[in-house]
């Protein structure tokens, strides 16, 4: 652990605390995928039994789900373990039966060389097939698109920024074959902080989501980038607050000079379309360097130019200030797909924006009520994805157990004699999860 770790910080920069903290959720989501597969539950059999009495007699049809085939998977730079060699990508895939070829991501190159020796070592350990797990170690776009458009692969996972991610979405689409590619874009994760709840607690909401905002230089995929609310004395509180707060944090190294670039160029960009700089962080300037910025805009700003929305990966944030219930309400329609939309609000503000539910459920995979979009729970129930541009396949989700189902087909059987179906599809196996009873389901305990 000690090795991964140091090898880690001197490539990317992050804490300590933090990379112990990665690789330990590393750690216990491969031990969830081990029990889902010890479980057997995740191949979904159901089965309708056949009904010879039937005037057009029914046919006896049992459905399972399968591996695609061999997976190719691309890293993410701000998880070197997590999001990476041995992360959630690879493992779902390996969950399903599927081989994993995996493009080393150039942030962090050594990390990467490390866990894939690790994970040699164990495939041979358990006499595992040759060529289950495979590393690429080229660098260049050339490599990457080799992979996607390479006839063994059935699948791509992908963790990255929107131009590398539809890039290769698009020559994933346009195959002979065409296969589904699953890529995490970005995400600015709104938060809407409603009336009576940012009266109530103005100064704990501006602690709160500083803190979120500000976790490892904003490096997360869930950092709380545009926050939205609707002008009033309270509104210039917590902006005051959140600006006093700022000035706290000093800048910090990135995890790479592009992604530190680009952050200076987004911000720069966003003052161009005309939002104010309110507060700054402090600390040291050079390479690799981003100071920690706030930065403040109208919501008719916004809705005439939606670019000011646009994702800028790093410590800022840009603050919206709505003129009233409608126009929140504007804004919010106007959203592009995220990963997250957060909301804080007291009961009575859900009376009376009971729309904005409405609104939200439809942008983003999770909703989150008065609490911070970063922390992602690795659990059965957890969708980590979003409507585009978020991610390609809304219908997906990159962390939790039913990651595994992007790289799985379902597939029937029809009248075949029970010992020559697959165990799970067999009349005493206990992963049958539905039987037909005279038309009717029943729950089959799952043992």
């Amino acid at each position: 652990e000690e090795d991964l770790v140091s090898t880690a910080m001197a490539e990317t920069h992050l804490a300590k605390p933090r990379l112990q903290g990665e690789l330990q959720r590393t750690v216990n989501q491969t031990k969830l995928f081990a029990e889902l597969i010890r479980n057997g539950s995740w191949v979904n059999a159901i089965i309708d039994t056949s009904n010879d009495e039937r005037q057009s007699p029914k046919p006896d049809i049992r459905q399972m789900q399968i591996p695609l085939g061999v997976v190719g998977v691309f890293g993410a730079s701000n998880f070197p373990f997590a999001y990476s060699v041995a992360g959630g990508d690879s493992i779902s895939a390996l969950a399903a039966g599927c081989p994993v070829v995996y493009k080393l991501n150039p942030g962090h190159p050594e990390t990467s060389k490390k866990v894939a020796a690790i994970m040699a070592n164990v495939t041979a350990e358990f006499d595992l097939p040759k060529g289950v797990f495979t590393m690429l170690q080229g660098q260049d776009y050339d490599t990457g698109n080799k992979l996607v458009t390479h006839p063994l692969i059935k699948a791509v996972g992908f963790t990255g920024s929107f131009k590398g991610g539809k890039a290769l979405y698009d020559a994933a689409v346009k195959r002979d074959e065409p296969i589904p590619f699953y890529a995490e874009m970005g995400s600015v994760n709104p938060v809407f902080i409603l009336p009576q709840m940012l009266k109530q607690k103005t100064a704990e909401l501006a602690e709160a989501l500083v803190t979120s905002n500000q976790a490892s230089l904003g490096q997360f995929c869930t950092n709380p980038g545009v926050m939205v609310m609707q002008k009033s004395e309270e509104q210039k509180h917590f902006g005051d607050h959140f600006n006093e707060l700022l000035r706290k944090n000093s800048s910090g190294k990135m995890l790479a000079k592009n992604i530190s670039n680009n952050y200076i160029k987004g911000i720069e960009e966003l003052k161009k379309m005309g939002a104010v700089e309110i507060g700054t962080g402090t600390g040291e300037k050079g390479e690799l360097y981003s100071t920690p910025e706030m930065l403040g805009t109208d919501a008719n700003a916004v809705l005439n130019n939606p670019a000011l929305l646009h994702e800028v990966f790093g410590p800022g944030s840009l603050h919206v200030a709505a003129q009233n219930k409608e126009q929140l309400l504007n804004v919010a329609s106007h959203l592009e797909g995220q990963l997250t939309v957060t909301v804080w609000a007291t009961d009575d503000d859900m009376k009376d924006y009971g729309e904005l539910l409405d609104i939200i459920v439809q942008k983003a995979g999770r909703i989150i009520f008065n609490g911070v979009p970063t922390g992602v729970e690795v659990t059965a129930a957890m969708v980590h994805g979003g409507p585009f541009p978020a991610t390609t396949d809304s219908r997906s989700t990159s962390v939790g157990t039913n990651a595994i189902y992007r790289f799985t087909r379902p597939v029937c059987f029809q009248n075949f004699p029970d010992h020559l179906l697959p165990a799970a599809l067999q009349n005493n196996n206990p992963l049958n999860i539905y039987r037909n009873v005279n038309g009717d389901y029943t729950m089959n305990s799952i043992q």
